[in-house]
């Protein structure tokens, strides 16, 4: 899909409010901005491939997310040796307990006629699984959790290159999403919608709670970068030497530097991305999944498989979110389940994919770089504002109070401005699907 001067010129904007901000504010505000936006389109494109391409309604983007962080954890970071002693080969053992019951239960109920019979054996089944899958599995996780819970408490990950979590996180996004799919895909909707959701927070929970995996809310900070380490940077001769005869201050400048070279890294996942998705829409795979999207009846009519066809976009969308989540744990150098909060990770991706254009690659890129910038910006510009108005208001006035106290809303309120001048003057997007 090739790009008018109208759309240059929309991306042409986005990046001189960043040029602006850097040199406005500073360079290192502004290449944050530009490092979370890059992420934040790549999370727009996995949303766009699931509501753009098939209309399907996934709101629980958080949840796949997670599970991209929670692979940077179990890729990058060293194994906790004396944790693994404790409990880690027990605590395998009970998964691998728990999922034959899993998998026990599904045989039984395909296998045995319909009947009363059936449903005593499965429920019987599960029940037993679960308590001996709990009598093997908490003795373990009391033992780990117990190990140096100060600072460790779990047991740790493989140590391998950051990453290779990033398409490992896509993988178990995808996972998880064949998971949901082949149960919830069949579903209309609305109930698409909640069940997505009522896994996410499923999943939110478990990184909250499960200490032994990801440390609960205690966080695993520290993880391996991709990049050096501004210290590193600092203490190197050659490149102090080097930014000094420029004029720059070392410190200043290491940190530019790390940031520029995440920039990179993550522009090259981007560029990717976004070719593989162009080339994808315009196959005869796209043309069919947007015929499906415009009239599931009619395309199932002319023998296309409406639920495996879904099926396949919610994996794809799906495991570009966790590549996403786990870049976004790798930039940020820690896993903090307390963060995944909806707010962030499914309304603001579905107002990048609405604002930019849905059903356009493109424009949900755009969608992702305009909407975190001004979710970074409307805050400390709008304390600017209301200083501004309330300048000549007197030191006690309550109306004065009120609209400082106000500043802290005016994300939300650019955010709800902001789509309904879209939907009003440019309801398909600022982009749209051509």
């Amino acid at each position: 899909m090739s790009l008018t001067s109208r759309d240059i010129l929309l991306f042409a904007l986005v990046g001189v409010l960043i040029i602006v901000t850097g040199m406005v504010q500073s360079w290192n505000v502004a290449l944050g901005v530009l490092n979370m936006g890059l992420i934040s389109a790549i999370m727009a494109l996995g949303v766009n491939m699931q509501w753009g391409y098939a209309g399907l309604f996934n709101v629980g983007i958080m949840g796949f997310v997670a599970l991209g962080g929670l692979a940077a954890v179990i890729v990058s970071m060293p194994p906790v040796n004396d944790a693994w002693a404790a409990g880690g080969a027990q605590v395998l053992f009970a998964l691998l307990l728990g999922a034959a019951a899993i998998f026990g239960a599904i045989f039984a109920w395909g296998r045995m006629p319909k009947g009363r019979t059936r449903g005593l054996t499965v429920t019987a089944i599960l029940v037993v699984g679960f308590f001996v899958f709990r009598a093997v599995f908490d003795p373990a996780v009391q033992a780990i959790e117990a190990i140096n819970p100060a600072s460790t408490g779990y047991l740790g990950g493989l140590g391998l290159p950051v990453i290779v979590a990033w398409p490992i996180g896509g993988a178990l996004a995808a996972g998880a999403a064949w998971l949901i799919g082949k149960t919830a895909l069949g579903l209309r909707s609305d109930y698409l919608a909640i069940a997505t959701l009522g896994i996410a927070e499923i999943v939110i929970a478990v990184l909250k709670n499960e200490d032994w995996l990801s440390r609960g809310v205690k966080n695993v900070i520290g993880l391996p970068r991709p990049v050096p380490y501004e210290i590193d940077l600092q203490n190197d001769p050659g490149f102090v030497e080097r930014v000094t005869s420029w004029g720059a201050d070392p410190a200043t400048a290491s940190s530019i530097t790390v940031k520029l070279a995440y920039a990179g890294l993550f522009l090259v996942v981007l560029l990717i991305l976004l070719w593989m998705a162009e080339k994808a829409l315009r196959s005869p795979w796209g043309r069919m999944m947007r015929a499906i999207r415009d009239n599931e009846v009619a395309a199932e009519a002319m023998g296309k498989d409406v639920t495996r066809r879904h099926l396949q976009v919610f994996i794809l969308g799906s495991a570009i979110c966790g590549l996403a989540g786990a870049m976004m744990t790798t930039l940020d150098g820690q896993l903090t389940p307390g963060s995944y909060q909806p707010l962030r990770f499914t309304f603001l991706v579905w107002v990048m994919v609405i604002v930019g254009g849905s059903g356009n690659n493109f424009g949900a890129v755009l969608g992702g770089f305009l909407i975190w910038f001004l979710w970074v910006q409307v805050e400390p510009l709008g304390r600017l504002l209301m200083d501004l108005i309330t300048a000549g208001m007197d030191e006690g006035s309550a109306l004065r109070e009120h609209l400082l106290a106000s500043a802290a809303h005016m994300r939300l309120l650019t955010m709800g401005l902001l789509m309904l001048l879209v939907l009003r003057f440019s309801p398909r997007g600022l982009i749209p699907e051509r």
